[in-house]
């Protein structure tokens, strides 16, 4: 016999120390309730745009990429911002259709101060049938071939000092058991040649679907998503030179192919999780996967 929901706890947060930050409110722990008028609240694992719009004022970049804008989410931001945005998504409803795990998809494009990806918890969504969309890789390894790609192509776009914003969750796979995708982006981007520029940023995932659903088998409900900032170091590689690992940061604090690089990308719609309460949240909608 289930019990009936208990009523919402009220969880009392560190008092944040005070310092010069243009973004008082942003710190490691992000709990706004509201998503703001940015993208669309239907889009599955959409997530709020207060997020992105609090990591833009607080880097203040010129020209922000999202390769993987689902609905939007980061385009409104910007365009409410007045910041100049290129938005792509692989199912290319609203925006150019492009595969963000495809180098090609980044030609031509220039470079950019900050990009924003919020790519498919694997499988825990499906989005599509499209065997490029990260979320129907058959396995893990498949998906974090995309990954590589994935974060290897926002890498390459960035300008020196520019920041790579990804907000990820981890999640419990019926078949793969507990899949720590936040300690796989970090591995990804720091073999890609960049280093996490401030603290991880924890996303209260308020408004996910699966906290309105009982289940019977016991877990520890995930609640959170991790938001996670990469620097591109500002010196330029000259020769064999390697980018330095050991400078101060100077920030506050797709295939699924079972192959090596090819196209990939994401998407996002049916379940394969064994319910661990960390449903995605977005940013996006729609277009190539993302949950932008």
């Amino acid at each position: 016999m289930f019990k009936p929901f208990s009523l919402p706890a009220i969880a009392v947060l560190p008092r944040a120390p005070k310092n010069g930050s243009p973004v008082p409110g942003l710190t490691s722990l992000y709990h706004k309730t509201v998503r703001g008028p940015y993208g669309s609240a239907a889009y599955p694992g959409n997530c709020s745009g207060e997020l992105i719009k609090d990591l833009l004022r607080y880097f203040k970049p010129k020209r922000v990429l999202d390769p993987m804008t689902g609905s939007g989410t980061c385009a409104d931001v910007c365009q409410e911002l007045g910041i100049e945005c290129r938005s792509t998504d692989l199912q290319g409803r609203r925006f150019d259709p492009a595969d963000a795990c495809d180098p090609a998809s980044f030609q031509e494009i220039g470079r950019f101060d900050f990009v924003w990806i919020h790519p498919p918890y694997w499988r825990q969504k499906v989005y599509s049938n499209d065997p490029r969309d990260l979320s129907v890789c058959t396995n893990l390894e498949s998906f974090l071939s995309g990954y590589r790609r994935l974060i290897a192509n926002c890498s390459a776009a960035l300008n020196p000092g520019g920041r790579l914003a990804v907000l990820m969750g981890d999640y419990d796979d019926r078949e793969a058991g507990f899949v720590p995708l936040t300690f796989h982006t970090k591995r990804l981007a720091f073999d890609a040649g960049l280093k996490q520029c401030c603290t991880d940023i924890i996303r209260f995932s308020h408004g996910a679907s699966s906290s309105k659903k009982i289940y019977r088998s016991s877990f520890i409900p995930g609640l959170h998503d991790t938001c996670m900032i990469f620097e591109k170091s500002r010196q330029r590689k000259t020769g064999t030179d390697a980018p330095s690992a050991h400078r101060r940061p100077e920030c506050p604090s797709a295939g699924c192919i079972p192959t090596e690089p090819d196209s990939v990308s994401a998407g996002k719609a049916t379940v394969h999780q064994k319910s661990s309460g960390n449903t995605p949240s977005d940013i996006g909608a729609l277009p190539q996967k993302s949950r932008g």
